[in-house]
C-alpha cells in the first residue's frame, strides 16, 4: 500500500498539490496544502500535507519560515512507522539547513534521509520523489556521486511506478558538478560536462520528449547551455532548444529564478557584450547556494577577460577560486566532525545493545536512560569502588526553545550527548536523567579528579560550534558533584542524598564566578 493512500479522502488534493510543485507551482500547492492543513484531523493528511508545505517553502526559497516548517513537520511525523515520511523529511531538512549554511546539521539530515528511505519495504512513486529531493540536497552540498547514485534510485523507482524517465532527468545535478570543476579551474572537465548535458536534452527533443521535462529541468538544460556559450563552445540548437528560451521556464522555483538572472549575464558574454554582463551582476542578488558562491566571482572574471580587462579577471578569478577552496575546507570539517559523531554514536549503540529488549535507553540522545543509571551505580558499588556522581545541567537551553524552537533543541541535546561522551574516561559513564539534566558516573575517582573531568566537559560545551547550529544563543554547563557514600541495604538512601547534594552543588556552580584558571562553572562558562 503507498503512502497516499493512507491519507483517507483528502488524497486528491494531496495528489493534485504534489503535481502543482513538480510543474514547479509551489505557490498554489502552499495554498491547497494550508486548506488540507485547516481541514482534516487525519495525522497521515497532516503528515502529508506537513511535509509537502516543507518542499513548498524550500522550493520558494522563504527561509525565514524553514525552522517552523521543519519543527512542525518533524511534530506529525515522529510517531508515524512507516519510513517514507520520515526519509522524505530529512531530506527536504537537509535543503534547508543547506540553504541556512549549517552544513553539519544537513550531513545529519542527509544520513537519516538516506536510512529512512532505504528501510522502505514497498516504494513506490512517493518513495521516487523522496529519493529525488534527497540527490538534490546532495547536489547542493557537492556530494556529486551521491547524488548521482540517489537520483538514478529515484529513476528506477520512478520508471517502476510509471514516471516516464525524463521526469527525473535532473540535469542541475551535472550542471553544479560543472561549474564546480570551472571554480577550481578545471575549465576543460567542465566543458565536458556542460557538452555531455547538451547532448541529454538532444535526446529528448530528437525523440519528442522535451514536453515531458520538469520546468526546473527546462531552466537547468537553459543555464548549461549559457554557460557552455560563455566559456566560448559554439552551439548549435534549434529554437525549442535556445537558452533564453530554456531559461524562461522554472515557475515560481526561487533556484530557478537565480539561473534565469545568471543566465542573461552568460549569454551577454557569449553575444560579446562584456560591460553590460559586469553590469547585471552588480545588480544581480542570487542565493549563493544555488550555483555555489563562486558562482557570479567567476562568470565577472571571464567577463573582464572578454573586455580585455586581464588585471580584474584575474582578481575576480582570484575570488572564485578562494570561495570554492572556503567550501571544500567547511566540506572537510563536516567530514571529520562526522566521523567523530559516529564513533561516539558506535560507542553508545554498543552500550545499549549489551541491554537489549529492555526500556534502557533515551531514544532521543541515544544515552543510557534514569533507569539504566541507576542500575549501573548499583552495579559498581556492589563490587566495591568508590563511586562520584555528576549532575550536568545545561545553561541557555530555555533560549534555544524559545528562540529556534523545540527541534533545534533536540538538536542541541544530542550534540551535547556526543561532547559530554568524547571527553569521558575509559570506565566513566554517562546517561540522560531528564530535560536538559545530564549525569556522569565516575568510578574509582576523588573530588579533585572529578573536577579536572568538570573542566573538560565545560571546555568542550563552551567551544562547540553552538552558532552554526543555534545562532545567538550560546549554550553552557553547569556541574556539580558528590560522592555516594554507602554499600549494601542503604545504596539507595544514599544514592538519593548524593543526587540532592550534586544537585545544591550545580546550583551553587551556576551562580559561582569563574575562578581565573577557568576551572569554575561560573557565567563565562554559560
Amino acid at each position: 500500500m503507498g503512502w497516499l493512500d493512507q491519507v483517507g479522502d483528502q488524497v486528491d488534493t494531496l495528489s493534485r498539490a504534489r503535481g502543482l510543485q513538480e510543474s514547479s507551482r509551489s505557490t498554489e500547492a502552499y495554498r491547497i496544502l494550508s486548506g488540507v492543513l485547516a481541514t482534516t484531523n487525519d495525522r497521515y493528511a497532516r503528515a502529508d500535507a506537513l511535509v509537502q508545505r516543507l518542499s513548498a517553502v524550500v522550493n520558494l526559497g522563504r527561509t525565514a519560515e524553514y525552522t517552523r516548517a521543519i519543527e512542525e513537520a518533524t511534530t506529525a511525523v515522529r510517531d508515524l512507522t512507516e519510513p517514507y515520511p520520515h526519509g522524505h523529511l530529512h531530506a527536504l531538512a537537509a535543503l534547508a539547513a543547506h540553504h541556512q549554511g549549517a552544513l553539519d546539521r544537513c550531513v545529519m539530515h542527509l544520513v537519516r534521509a538516506a536510512r529512512a528511505l532505504g528501510a522502505v519495504e514497498d516504494p513506490d512513486q512517493d518513495t521516487a520523489w523522496g529519493w529525488h529531493d534527497l540527490a538534490m540536497a546532495y547536489s547542493y552540498l557537492s556530494f556529486h556521486g551521491y547524488a548521482l547514485g540517489a537520483i538514478e534510485r529515484a529513476r528506477q523507482l520512478g520508471l517502476a511506478a510509471g514516471i516516464p524517465a525524463e521526469t527525473f532527468a535532473a540535469p542541475g545535478i551535472r550542471l553544479r558538478n560543472a561549474v564546480a570543476l570551472d571554480h577550481t579551474g578545471d575549465s576543460d572537465g567542465c566543458l565536458r560536462v556542460l557538452r555531455d548535458i547538451a547532448s541529454d536534452l538532444a535526446q529528448f527533443l530528437h525523440a519528442g520528449e522535451a514536453g515531458r521535462l520538469r520546468p526546473s529541468s527546462l531552466a537547468a538544460y537553459g543555464y548549461a547551455a549559457a554557460r557552455q556559450a560563455a566559456l566560448g563552445d559554439r552551439l548549435e540548437v534549434g529554437t525549442n532548444a535556445a537558452p533564453n528560451r530554456l531559461l524562461s521556464h522554472g515557475g515560481d522555483s526561487a533556484r530557478a529564478r537565480d539561473m534565469r538572472q545568471l543566465g542573461e549575464v552568460c549569454l551577454a558574454i557569449a553575444a560579446d557584450r562584456p560591460i553590460e554582463a559586469i553590469a547585471r551582476l552588480d545588480t544581480v542578488h542570487v542565493s549563493t547556494e544555488t550555483l555555489g558562491a563562486a558562482e557570479p566571482d567567476r562568470l565577472r572574471s571571464i567577463a573582464h577577460g572578454r573586455a580585455g580587462e586581464h588585471v580584474a579577471a584575474h582578481r575576480a578569478d582570484r575570488r572564485a577560486f578562494r570561495l570554492a577552496a572556503q567550501r571544500n575546507n567547511r566540506l572537510r570539517d563536516v567530514y571529520i566532525d562526522g566521523i567523530a559523531a559516529r564513533i561516539d554514536h558506535e560507542e553508545m549503540r554498543r552500550e545499549a545493545a549489551r541491554f537489549e529488549g529492555e526500556a534502557l535507553t533515551d531514544p532521543l540522545t541515544g544515552l543510557p536512560n534514569r533507569r539504566r543509571l541507576e542500575r549501573h551505580i548499583a552495579t559498581v558499588m556492589a563490587q566495591g569502588k568508590r563511586v562520584v556522581i555528576g549532575i550536568c545541567d545545561l545553561d541557555g537551553f530555555k533560549a534555544v526553545n524559545t528562540c529556534h524552537g523545540h527541534h533545534s533543541g533536540d538538536l542541541v541535546l544530542q550534540r551535547v550527548a556526543g561532547v559530554v561522551n568524547r571527553v569521558m574516561r575509559r570506565n566513566d559513564f554517562v546517561a540522560r536523567y531528564g530535560g536538559d539534566e545530564f549525569v556522569v558516573v565516575l568510578p574509582g575517582t576523588n573530588m579533585a579528579e572529578a573536577e579536572e573531568v568538570a573542566r573538560r566537559i565545560r571546555s568542550a560545551v563552551r567551544t562547540e560550534d553552538w552558532e552554526s547550529l543555534v545562532p545567538g544563543t550560546p549554550v553552557g554547563v553547569s556541574i556539580g558533584f558528590a560522592e555516594v557514600a554507602a554499600t549494601g541495604p542503604d545504596v539507595q538512601d544514599a544514592l538519593s542524598v548524593a543526587f540532592e547534594t550534586a544537585d545544591r552543588e550545580m546550583l551553587r556552580a551556576k551562580t559561582r564566578p569563574a575562578p581565573p584558571d577557568g576551572l569554575g562553572a561560573g557565567p563565562a562558562d554559560r
